[in-house]
């Protein structure tokens, strides 16, 4: 899942995209709101907003107000240092599904995170399942069903959890590396890097050890896909 997080504070900032990276998210983290909507406003494919409220460029209300103006659903987060009822009010008025008041603890950041995407209709499951390779949202985990009914975690880093749940959604595909690096990895990587070949063998590897060999190959000269004949999510 990605994230788009709009927060000019650099402790914070770098605080909440660290935290959130070890839950596997992919985090872009951006300090100015103008800069914020042309992410916004770009095919990138985001699973939710953390945006806060006073910013240069656009405010958090603003880029709110303009998302839901061009009827984009995008779940948002709001954050602020303003705690007064009639604040609360403007911020939800302006399209914010949910307001988190500064200071905070990132425990509760994150369950007001896992709680929009419970909401949220862009997220049909808290499950996706290919065959008997099940990743879990909730848990943040991957795991393998036996011929005993009992289920085998496989032990992926944040990159391979995200790249396998990026084939997941889209099963039988070609994803080309392009696409990985915008879906995978975040604004800041580095486009000319070999890095997408390097982690798709590591999570071929690692799949094939839990016996998922052939789940994933490489189309030359266009990608990868996922192939799955019983796809379901």
């Amino acid at each position: 899942m990605r994230i788009l997080l709009v927060e000019d504070e650099p402790d914070l900032g770098e605080a909440i995209q660290q935290s959130l990276s070890r839950e596997k998210y992919v985090v872009d983290w951006v300090k100015d709101g103008a800069e914020a909507w042309n992410y916004l406003d770009s095919p990138l494919d985001y699973t939710l907003a953390i945006l806060d409220w006073l910013l240069p460029g656009l405010s958090g209300i603003e880029l709110c107000q303009r998302l839901r103006a061009k009827q984009n659903p995008l779940p948002v987060l709001l954050l602020t240092a303003k705690d007064k009822m009639e604040d609360k009010v403007v911020g939800l008025d302006a399209g914010a599904d949910d307001y988190l008041v500064k200071p905070f603890d990132m425990a509760e950041l994150k369950a007001r995170l896992r709680a929009l995407q419970r909401r949220s209709p862009l997220l049909q499951s808290q499950q996706l399942q290919i065959g008997n390779l099940i990743l879990d949202y909730g848990t943040a985990t991957a795991s393998v069903q036996t011929a005993h009914a009992n289920q085998q975690i496989v032990p992926l880093t944040a990159k391979e959890f995200q790249l396998l749940e990026y084939f997941m959604q889209h099963p039988n595909q070609i994803l080309t590396r392009d696409q990985l690096m915008n879906r995978v990895w975040d604004i800041q990587s580095d486009p000319m890097s070999n890095v997408v070949p390097a982690q798709m063998r590591l999570l071929r590897r690692k799949l094939a050890e839990y016996g998922c060999e052939g789940l994933l190959e490489t189309v030359y000269g266009l990608g990868y896909r996922l192939n799955a004949p019983h796809a379901s999510k």
